[in-house]
């Protein structure tokens, strides 16, 4: 089995479950904001509304279609919009109180934290690659225990690029002094870490939690964290 020295990690939905936190930052908005008396007369359809919108307009801002003050905000009034509520103002504020409370959020996926502390001890270097927000994501890693793993953690704000382009591994490697050829990448989404790890010249893990059936064939598919004992 061939010999590594760095990994890089994605962290939403690898590491820290977006998902459920999201979730559960939105519970809080619904309430917190009494969504319901304004017309949001369901929850679970404002959720299922909401990650179709975060999903679509995330694509764009990959893609360079929007900026990131469009994407935070315009997910919530497309949102808002399904409900027949047109209130900009509603909007940016759940966008607001949005971002200051999903990243004190501490749900991670089951061995999140024993994987890290393994790979650790084994002595790789870890780091993470992320197309999140510089304060956002260290904000995270703070509040859920994950900081202390991570030697440099690679922001697509800090290296002004997104995964899957080559240009963030490239910034990475330069960060880190890592070889392509000696690190491999942990991430959940085909295109953007996977793809993305494939044409920067790194092997790559595929961390499907959720079954999905691949398009290109990664170097390792994992179903849950622990099974990376196996690889590493």
């Amino acid at each position: 089995m061939k010999t590594y020295q760095h990994i890089f990690f994605d962290l939403d939905h690898t590491l820290w479950d977006f998902e459920a936190n999201a979730k559960q930052t939105l519970e809080d908005l619904y309430h917190g904001l009494s969504l319901a008396e304004k017309g949001v007369d369901d929850f679970g359809r404002f959720h299922q509304q909401y990650s179709a919108h975060n999903d679509r307009l995330w694509e764009r801002y990959r893609n360079g279609y929007i900026k990131v003050d469009e994407l935070r905000w315009k997910r919530m009034w497309h949102t808002l919009l399904d409900f027949k509520i047109g209130d900009e103002k509603l909007a940016r504020e759940m966008s607001t109180r949005f971002l200051d409370l999903l990243p004190s959020r501490t749900i991670l996926f089951p061995y999140a934290l024993e994987i890290l502390g393994y790979l650790a001890d084994k002595g790789y270097a870890l780091h993470l690659i992320t197309n999140g927000f510089e304060e956002t994501q260290h904000k995270k890693l703070k509040y859920s225990g994950l900081e202390k793993f991570f030697g440099k953690v690679i922001t697509s704000e800090g290296s002004n690029s997104l995964k899957p382009h080559r240009e963030i591994f490239e910034y990475a490697f330069r960060e880190t002094g890592a070889d392509p050829g000696t690190s491999i990448m942990v991430g959940d989404n085909l295109e953007v870490d996977i793809q993305g790890a494939m044409n920067a010249g790194m092997d790559q893990v595929f961390v499907n939690h959720i079954n999905e059936v691949p398009a290109i064939r990664p170097t390792y598919t994992v179903y849950s964290l622990k099974e990376l004992e196996g690889i590493f």
